[in-house]
């Protein structure tokens, strides 16, 4: 899948977008519709993981054919030249992501390899291609934080590796897994503003990112992202109930502005801010 943003036709787009997943680190994202577009032979240094969304491509890969469909996850190791055109006439549509190396090799023992550059794994297709969707803006989920695309990105392509590359995984148990979620837990409770990136929490802990994850996850049961934004509506609601307005209250607890706070305390109680800071001062009110 191809790296240029050139297209022909009014119904063909290339459109790329570069998403932050925290100390520095960043991912590019390409979404791409072409009907007649051919990619002329090329390479990565990064992988590229892609999922056909629409209609039919051929890619010519390590002296072979790739012949992608719908719902088909694509993987290309970097440094390997390879094209992209139509199989049929009514083009392709694609998404791809082109992650660096050691995000791939978070959850094995070596850099995974890939025998096979399709994979037919429906479930991991449609996760890719609802991360790819909010990481590039144009869906309708929260802004994701920094914290929370490596988390998601770290996540999906660790079950990549695992499921379909020849590298040994890392174990799944992770020693002394719920004192570290807890340790993890307590250092994101303590920065609701400014939290530290998943790949900061990893270096404190001496864990891979993966493995991070996997102790938080199976302590916690959900990811670090997760616990911090519902941990965030709990505080809250303490200030809510004292009299601060939601727009004050959502700058107090780390949410981008008001709208954000909305999404997630809704996620959470069910009601807006608004809502729940009327019922608990008017009862007070009526109480008194």
């Amino acid at each position: 899948m191809g790296s240029t943003g050139n297209s022909r036709g009014e119904s063909e787009r290339a459109i790329w977008t570069r998403a932050p997943l925290g100390a520095g680190t960043t991912l590019d994202l390409l979404t791409a519709r072409f009907d007649r577009h051919r990619y002329a032979p090329h390479s990565h240094e990064e992988f590229t993981v892609g999922v056909c969304v629409a209609g039919s491509e051929i890619i010519d890969y390590r002296g072979g054919r790739l012949d992608i469909g719908p719902g088909a996850v694509v993987v290309l190791a970097p440094g390997e030249p390879h094209t992209g055109r139509p199989a049929l006439g009514d083009g392709y549509a694609y998404r791809a992501m082109y992650p660096a190396p050691h995000l791939l090799a978070d959850a094995t023992r070596d850099l995974p390899h890939f025998r096979e550059a399709v994979v037919d794994d429906r479930q991991l297709a449609q996760a890719l291609h609802a991360a790819h969707t909010d990481l590039s803006g144009d869906g309708t989920a929260d802004v994701l934080t920094a914290l929370a695309a490596e988390s998601r990105i770290t996540w999906l392509l660790s079950a990549l590796a695992r499921r379909h590359g020849s590298a040994r995984p890392v174990p799944d148990a992770v020693p002394g897994a719920a004192a570290v979620a807890l340790a993890v837990r307590d250092r994101l409770a303590d920065d609701l503003r400014t939290p530290p990136t998943l790949a900061e929490l990893a270096a404190e802990t001496g864990l891979s990112r993966y493995q991070l994850l996997r102790a938080f996850r199976t302590t916690m049961g959900m990811p670090p992202y997760a616990w911090l934004a519902q941990h965030r509506v709990a505080r809250a609601r303490v200030l809510l109930e004292a009299g601060r307005r939601p727009a004050e209250v959502a700058a107090l607890v780390g949410f981008a502005d008001q709208a954000h706070l909305t999404r997630w305390f809704r996620r959470v109680l069910g009601v807006t801010p608004a809502a729940y800071r009327a019922s608990v001062r008017g009862g007070a009110a009526s109480a008194t």
